[in-house]
């Protein structure tokens, strides 16, 4: 478990490494993203267990595809036989399941499972799952700009946090990224302003509750300020 009691509120993660990690043990890339849904199993159960409210994950981003129709094939069907078997357990965890991206290309069955494992978890309470699907950082902003033009709505700072993808949680706390990568890659950029961001040399399937501890207690030693000095931040801690 983390060392400190301070556990973020928020979580999102770039999910990097699935193919790497299949590709070093010579099996099919395919084989690595079936290794990191078991990862992302542990990884909300580790979430839930030690507090934290909101999990966002990048499952899928609108460039994934341009990767090979093979690999892209294999991802859909895996999602599909993750919905089927998780959805139920999930709920039964006190998981509530968003599903957020650009749903008009998708599929009418993917679709509809989507729709499906939102309406089964929409009363639970105990984390929210966002899951990132057909999701583009740039997209999510255009996205919010056009619902505000078409409402006749200033685009405003404000409003448009009022209309972006993740509008029903806070702004994640800390962003992780594994698989050596530092970047965002077109994740959550309006969401992740003021976010701390931790980069793990870990590919995604090697990273178990331990990995999670480890960027929590990492983020439990930053100074948040959002633009101000420490001496505010620590004046204010002490009233």
């Amino acid at each position: 478990m983390a060392t400190d009691s301070r556990v973020p509120n928020h979580i999102a993660i770039v999910m990097d490494g699935n193919g790497r990690w299949a590709n070093r043990r010579f099996l099919p890339r395919v084989a690595g993203h079936k290794q990191g849904v078991d990862a992302l199993h542990e990884c909300v159960k580790a979430c839930a267990e030690r507090g934290v409210k909101v999990l966002t994950v990048f499952a899928f981003s609108s460039e994934n595809w341009e990767r090979p129709a093979d690999e892209v094939s294999g991802l859909m069907e895996l999602l599909a036989k993750a919905l089927a078997r998780e959805v139920a357990q999930l709920s039964k965890d006190g998981v509530q399941i968003h599903f957020i991206g650009e749903r008009d290309s998708l599929s009418d069955s993917l679709k509809r499972g989507f729709e499906q494992a939102e309406t089964a978890t929409a009363h639970n309470s105990k984390l929210i799952f966002n899951i990132c699907f057909n999701y583009g950082g740039r997209w999510d902003i255009a996205q919010a700009a056009a619902k505000l033009v078409a409402k006749g709505l200033s685009i405003t700072a404000a409003n448009m946090s009022l209309v972006m993808s993740l509008a029903h949680v806070a702004d994640p706390d800390l962003v992780i990224r594994t698989g050596g990568e530092q970047r965002l890659s077109n994740f959550l950029l309006w969401q992740t302003a003021y976010s701390e961001l931790y980069f793990s040399d870990k590919l995604w399937p090697d990273f178990d509750a331990s990995a999670l501890d480890e960027a929590i207690d990492e983020f439990n030693q930053r100074e948040r300020r959002f633009g101000k000095t420490s001496e505010q931040i620590q004046s204010k801690s002490t009233v």
